[in-house]
C-alpha cells in the first residue's frame, strides 16, 4: 500500500536533503511474491509525489540465499528491467508506471530484490513510501543497479518508490486481498521474518494442494482507517487502487476499524457514531467488492484492553468493539466471518489479548500471535474460485 513518507520514516542523512530526497542514489530492496511465473513486471509508484520522480536505472535479481533484506545477490540471476524500452522512465506526479515485461523465473514464495537508481532523486520531500515493511533494505550513492553486493551501503527498515511486482501467473491462479491496519501490516513480526499473518496464512495456502495457486495481496498500513485519513488514505478513499483495480482478485479480506475506534472520543455520543459509520462503511466495501465479483470475508476485531492509547476507563471503546464485531458476525452482512477476537482473546478477560500473544502494547501481536490468526483463517472459503 503506497503512503506518503513521514518526515522521520524518510531516507537517513546524507541520502534527504532540505529539498530533494535519492539525488544519485541506489536503493536496494527486497520483496516477497506469492505467485509464480516465468515473466514478471514492476510497477513503481509517485501517488504521494508533488514533483516527478526520475528513474535513471532499475535491475532484478534473486537475493542470495533467497533471503529477505539481503543485500547481495545471487550470481547470474541479474537482469535490467526497462520502461518502454528504455533503461529510464519518468514517473509523474501522483501517478505510477509499470515496466515492460520482463523473462525471469519465480517460485510463489520467492523473495525478489529490485535495485533502482536516480541521478537527479525527487525534487522534493514528498516521497512515496511503504514505512513498514519489516525488511531491511539498502541506500548507496552512486549506480550500483548492477553490483552484485551493495558494499557499505546504508541500511533502513522501509520500501521506497516500488508499489507491486506483478507475475504473469497461470490462468487458474487467484488472489486474496486483504485490507488491514497495522495488525496486518505485521507490527511486532520479526524484520525479514515474513511471519505477519497474511505471510504465515499463505504458507498455510502453498502447503495445500488445492489451494497452492492461490496469491495473497497484503494491502495493509500501520494506523490506516476505514473512515478517515491517516497514515495513508481510508479504506474507502483507497479500495480501488489497493484492491478493486489488482488483477486475479477473487476474495477480499476485510480486517480494520480498531484504529477508528481507537482515534474517536471515548464518549457515549462519538462511540455511537464511529460505530454507525463503520457499519455504513462495511456495507459500502462490500456493495462495491460485489460488484466486481469479489466475495468478502470480515474478521472480527481483536481486542486492545490494557493498551495505553486506546483503553478508556468507561469501557466506550470496548463497548464499540463488540457492537462492531456483533454485527460482523450476524449472518447475511458478509459471505463470511473470520473470528480473529476469538482466537486471541484471553478466555478469562474477553477485552483483552492473552498475554502470550501480544507485543507488549496490548494492542498488537507476537509472530505467534500472528501464526494463531493466520489458522484461524478456514482453508475452506477459498476453494471453487470466487
Amino acid at each position: 500500500m503506497p503512503q506518503l513518507t513521514e518526515p522521520g520514516n524518510l531516507p537517513p542523512a546524507p541520502y534527504t536533503g532540505d529539498t530533494s530526497v535519492l539525488v544519485d542514489t541506489t536503493l536496494r530492496q527486497t520483496v516477497r511474491v506469492t505467485a509464480g511465473g516465468h515473466r514478471i513486471r514492476l510497477r513503481f509508484s509517485n501517488a504521494y509525489g508533488d514533483t516527478p520522480l526520475p528513474l535513471t536505472a532499475v535491475t532484478v535479481a534473486l537475493p542470495l540465499g533467497g533471503k529477505a533484506g539481503a543485500s547481495a545477490v545471487e550470481p547470474g540471476t541479474l537482469r535490467r528491467v526497462t520502461f518502454s524500452g528504455r533503461a529510464f522512465a519518468t514517473v509523474p506526479v501522483g501517478a505510477e508506471i509499470v515496466s515492460d515485461d520482463l523473462a525471469f523465473d519465480l517460485r510463489p514464495g520467492a523473495e525478489l530484490t529490485v535495485t533502482a537508481y536516480t541521478a537527479r532523486g525527487q525534487a522534493s520531500l514528498a516521497l512515496t513510501s511503504h514505512p513498514g515493511s519489516r525488511t531491511t533494505s539498502y541506500l548507496v550513492h552512486g549506480d550500483h543497479t548492477d553490483d552484485p553486493d551493495l558494499t557499505g551501503a546504508t541500511a533502513v527498515d522501509h520500501w521506497y518508490l516500488l508499489s507491486d511486482v506483478e507475475v504473469a501467473a497461470p490462468s487458474r491462479t487467484r488472489a486474496v486481498a486483504v485490507v488491514g491496519d497495522s495488525l496486518t501490516d505485521g507490527r511486532g513480526s520479526t524484520t525479514n521474518g515474513n511471519d505477519r499473518w497474511p505471510d504465515q496464512f499463505f504458507d498455510r495456502l502453498r502447503s495445500r494442494a488445492d489451494s497452492a495457486d492461490i496469491a495473497v495481496l497484503n494491502q495493509a498500513a500501520g494506523g490506516n482507517r476505514v473512515l478517515n485519513d491517516g497514515l495513508g488514505p481510508n479504506v474507502l478513499a483507497r479500495l480501488d487502487r489497493d484492491v478493486l483495480s489488482r488483477s486475479g482478485v477473487a476474495w477480499l479480506i476485510l480486517f480494520e476499524g480498531v484504529n477508528d475506534i481507537g482515534t474517536a472520543e471515548a464518549t457515549p455520543e462519538a462511540q455511537h457514531t464511529v460505530t454507525d459509520d463503520l457499519i455504513a462503511a462495511y456495507r459500502q466495501i462490500v456493495v462495491r467488492a460485489h460488484a466486481q465479483g469479489i466475495r468478502v470475508y470480515a474478521a472480527t476485531l481483536t481486542p486492545f484492553g490494557g493498551n495505553t492509547m486506546y483503553d478508556d476507563p468507561a469501557g466506550e471503546r470496548e463497548a464499540s468493539r463488540q457492537r462492531v464485531n456483533a454485527w460482523i458476525r450476524t449472518p447475511g452482512h458478509f459471505d463470511a466471518v473470520i473470528d480473529f477476537d476469538r482466537a486471541v482473546r484471553d478466555p478469562s478477560a474477553p477485552d483483552r489479548l492473552q498475554a502470550a500473544l501480544q507485543a507488549g502494547d496490548w494492542l498488537h501481536l507476537d509472530p505467534e500471535g500472528y501464526r494463531v490468526l493466520a489458522a484461524a483463517v478456514p482453508e475452506g472459503l477459498f476453494r471453487g474460485g470466487s
